[in-house]
């Protein structure tokens, strides 16, 4: 099978992008995602684009500057070296100072948005048998008492808000079949954001994440944080009604302002204008509704990158809490797991300074035979450790459905 290629995007556009005419055929994004195997492949696909990219020219090394420094350099060194269009693809962890998982691919391949490609609404095969043997680390009362753990300490004054997260590990009889997960994400959510990329020797982090942390065209960016959420329900009437009392929650209404209140402070330093919409609106998955806003911004320096403008916002609220540090201190006293890449960002940047990086969630990680999925959620000082619990497991529900498990 023939596929387009090119090195690199030609001046991509995250809200209007410019893709060569030839790619624009039927069949083009959903034979990106076709191709993708595990092992050094590298797979991204966002709204405005889909990107399948492999090899390793070079990877982003790990010491003691700041990220963004590093992918400068690395991709400037295969500007000088003859790569006329260089790119870095892959995954930054939640702690700053752990190593990244980003590369400049040998080949990068790009085609249009899966959301325009009629073929994305055939059907992914429903997963056979899978015999599953699943483990919540830690146990549903476990993450329960963490949450009303959170809750008491902050009604004492001590932080206004900290993001709990929990795993299920998966393990199955028989070796996994990524690509096929990575089939039922990407056509389940097309209009998302899908990702496939290597964490680690035999290690694949993969996922559907709804939430743009920040993407950057030329002196343009658009950030998209989403803090309150409700799970989506099979009855019409119901799921809408849910919906509507999303948008009405004073709860979750507070915890997204604390969310867009932090990313308008982090940008703002970076921007001649910035526009912040008043209230939220909706966005949707096949699992759950987010409360949702666009920040749209025009840069004060065109030389900042769309890496940089997120290495400004990571870790959000969203994903954190409020205030920063301390939040981070009571996840490491309360979740009993380390993070890894998740509710860190995975995307691409290239040589210009554009690109788009998304928040690692609604994700998992593979290797051999056994998957660990993770969600999280937003603990207020109004939360309940059994809405919080039940918030997580509707979230596990996007990753749940592609390998079919029922829980």
């Amino acid at each position: 099978m023939e596929f387009p290629v090119t090195t690199a995007p030609e001046a991509p556009d995250v809200q209007a992008p410019r893709i060569p005419e030839a790619l624009a055929q039927v069949g083009a994004a959903t034979a990106l995602l076709d191709a993708y195997a595990p092992g050094d492949a590298r797979f991204f696909a966002s709204p405005t684009r889909t990107l399948l990219a492999h090899g390793v020219r070079a990877e982003v090394p790990h010491d003691a500057r700041p990220l963004p420094v590093r992918v400068a350099e690395t991709l400037d060194a295969q500007l000088r070296g003859g790569n006329r269009a260089p790119v870095v693809v892959g995954a930054v962890p939640f702690d700053h100072t752990a190593p990244a998982a980003l590369a400049v691919p040998e080949v990068a391949r790009w085609a249009p948005a899966l959301c325009e490609d009629p073929l994305v609404g055939i059907p992914a095969p429903v997963p056979g048998a899978g015999g599953w043997q699943v483990r919540p680390v830690p146990a549903p009362d476990v993450y329960g008492a963490g949450v009303a753990e959170a809750v008491r300490r902050m009604r004492a004054g001590e932080f206004s808000k900290v993001v709990l997260a929990r795993t299920l590990e998966l393990t199955s009889p028989r070796a996994l079949d990524i690509p096929a997960m990575l089939q039922r994400l990407a056509r389940r959510d097309p209009s998302g954001y899908t990702f496939a990329v290597p964490s680690g020797p035999g290690r694949t982090l993969l996922g559907a994440s709804p939430e743009l942390l920040v993407s950057r065209r030329g002196n343009r960016l658009t950030a998209n944080p989403l803090a309150g959420s409700t799970p989506r329900s099979a009855d019409l009437a119901e799921d809408v009604r849910r919906a509507a009392a999303l948008l009405e929650s004073a709860k979750d209404l507070h915890e997204h302002a604390v969310v867009v209140d932090a990313v308008r402070d982090a940008l703002a330093p970076y921007c001649a204008d910035l526009e912040v919409p008043e209230r939220p609106t909706l966005v949707r998955t096949a699992a759950m509704w987010h409360l949702s806003t666009t920040v749209t911004g025009t840069l004060a320096q065109p030389a900042t990158s769309a890496l940089e403008l997120a290495w400004a916002l990571h870790p959000t609220p969203a994903v954190c809490g409020t205030p920063t540090a301390l939040a981070r201190e009571v996840i490491g006293e309360l979740e009993p797991f380390d993070r890894g890449l998740y509710t860190g960002m995975v995307g691409w940047g290239d040589a210009s300074g554009d690109g788009e990086w998304v928040v690692t969630i609604r994700c998992a990680e593979a290797e051999a035979n056994r998957l660990r999925l993770f969600a999280g959620a937003g603990v207020v000082a109004d939360s309940t450790p059994e809405a919080e619990t039940a918030e997580t497991g509707a979230k596990f529900q996007t990753f749940l459905h592609a390998v079919g498990v029922d829980q």
